[in-house]
């Protein structure tokens, strides 16, 4: 073979080895390929043997809807504040009152400190002051910071914070006043920047049926929105200046403070309470007309406080029953006296129980609610004009208002200091007079009826101090006192004096009404107690 052939060979024989490699190559490809169709089909059918006749769903691109309620949201939240207090409950400094030989192998969780089991009382630790936190809403109506909530939510708090949505800084507020007869607060903070206020409406315009959004936080739910409808107007369920918005847009502990607002983003009210049996929302939420708010609003950013007048009258709240008398006495309108404060501006002007009030500076006086709308609103120091008629004889007076405040100073139902009910142990009184640490307040009428109360006297607790004589024995919020140590008891001034003829060491026994079902659905019946122990010294 010569060298030519040779490479020719050569060269035949690489191309048949090349040729091979190929035709592996693509063999092995087609296996690949062929092995994961199979795969993947008998995967698919597998897969697809659940449901045969299901098509596989597509997640469609974001598509954002609008409406109404989305507008408000966005529109009213960046002026929503969540707020949060805290407060330092101080302990009971004075020695606790030992326990009964039966009661001293019981503790509250059925386990006894071994230092009090070996050592006794005497050995206690003092128990240190401990931080009581709460929460609730508000709304910004300034943009340099001024913010509107309930006084429930900020009052005897040590330290008052605001939450912004959308910013995570605690902003420190103060307090710049209150009016504690419609539950309002005042607070201010340093944001730094104008804040967005929100628009107010005229409350009187609000229908039933309208539309109601309620935002806040809820059990501490930031910018929480609920909607709903007005159920009522004009709800009288709790004080004299109080007529609530009623709505069935939920709101729930936590929503207090928070604005409620119409179809347009205006302010209509200031939820403030819920009617419930389980602490929650139930369908039943009022809320507090803007219009009585911002009066008190505008005195309170004037002066700190707010001032009404009053000419010291007291008169039947029942409107329906006083109608229908006024109607039986021959009048269309007006107010008939039950009660004359005394040496208030009505007694000194010469009005007397069971005189008929017709008009103010010549103007009808509608109702008890009209008396004291007009009234309220002048300043102390301004005369007026009354008429009235007393036994068919036609009258006229002239009375000079006063600040009601110092008219009914020492009348519970006008609240010294902050609060709705009135602790007497607050009361500077003589060394040796003894702490209860309960609020009270008188039974009205109103309140007999609706508590279905028909025994004559007693006061109804309205607070309990943590740790003080009166928990320890047992006293209870809505507690009704009939008697202390066997004397009777109607007033806070049977209270207090009883109270201060006590010191530490006497025994003291309580006789409390609680309500218990009665026989009938909707019936109340009241049971009694007596309720003793021995007050700690000082």
């Amino acid at each position: 073979m010569n060298r030519q052939t040779w490479l020719i060979w050569m060269n035949g024989l690489r191309k048949q080895k090349v040729l091979s490699v190929g035709l592996v190559m693509l063999t092995l490809c087609i296996g690949v390929l062929l092995g994961t169709l199979l795969t993947t089909g008998v995967s698919a059918a597998r897969e697809q043997a659940a449901a045969p006749d299901a098509t596989p769903l597509t997640i469609p691109p974001v598509h954002k809807l609008s409406n109404d309620f989305t507008k408000l949201a966005q529109m009213l939240e960046p002026s929503v504040v969540f707020i949060s207090t805290e407060q330092t409950v101080k302990p009971q400094t004075t020695n606790r009152k030992r326990r009964a030989p039966q009661q001293q192998d019981e503790e509250e969780d059925g386990m006894q400190d071994p230092l009090r089991r070996f050592f006794g009382m005497p050995f206690d630790a003092q128990p240190m002051p401990r931080k009581r936190e709460g929460s609730g809403s508000g709304f910004v109506l300034d943009k340099n910071g001024y913010i509107m909530t309930n006084l429930h939510v900020v009052d005897n708090a040590d330290s008052i914070k605001v939450r912004l949505t959308g910013d995570k800084t605690d902003y420190k507020a103060k307090l710049i006043g209150s009016d504690p007869e419609i539950d309002i607060a005042i607070i201010k903070i340093e944001a730094g920047k104008a804040l967005p206020p929100l628009k107010i409406s005229n409350s009187d315009g609000v229908q039933v049926g309208d539309w109601a959004v309620a935002i806040g936080a809820p059990f501490g739910l930031e910018t929480s929105v609920t909607a709903g409808i007005v159920s009522a107007t004009g709800r009288d369920i709790a004080q004299q200046f109080q007529r609530f918005i009623q709505t069935d847009a939920a709101i729930n502990p936590g929503n207090s403070g928070g604005p409620l607002v119409n179809i347009n983003g205006e302010v209509i009210g200031i939820n403030t309470m819920i009617a419930t049996s389980s602490g929650g929302y139930q369908g039943i939420g009022f809320a507090l007309p803007i219009n009585s708010a911002v009066k008190s609003y505008n005195q309170i950013i004037r002066s700190g406080r707010v001032s009404r007048g009053s000419i010291g009258i007291r008169f039947p709240r029942d409107e329906a029953s006083m109608t229908n008398t006024l109607k039986a006495l021959g009048f269309k309108n007006g107010v008939i006296v039950e009660s004359v404060k005394a040496e208030g501006p009505a007694e000194k002007a010469g009005i007397k129980p069971d005189d008929v009030l017709v008009a103010l500076n010549g103007k009808p006086i509608k109702n008890g609610d009209d008396l004291v709308s007009q009234v309220s609103e002048m300043p102390s120091g301004t005369t007026v004009s009354v008429s009235l008629d007393r036994d068919g004889q036609k009258m006229e007076k002239k009375v000079t208002i006063e600040d009601r405040e110092e008219v009914f100073k020492d009348d519970l139902a006008s609240s010294r200091g902050r609060k709705e009910m009135v602790d007497p142990d607050n009361e500077k009184g003589t060394e040796s007079s003894a702490r209860f640490g309960i609020g009270i307040r008188p039974l009205t009428a109103e309140k007999r009826k609706e508590y279905q109360f028909e025994q004559q006297g007693g006061v109804e607790v309205t607070v309990v101090e943590d740790g003080s004589f009166a928990e320890e024995i047992g006293i209870r919020a809505k507690d009704i006192i009939v008697s202390i140590n066997r004397m009777p008891v109607s007033s806070f001034e049977d209270v207090k004096k009883i109270q201060g003829k006590l010191k530490g060491g006497d025994a003291v026994a309580f006789k409390v009404m609680r309500p218990v079902a009665g026989n009938r659905r909707g019936e109340v019946q009241w049971a009694g107690t007596y309720l003793s122990g021995t007050l700690p010294a000082k």
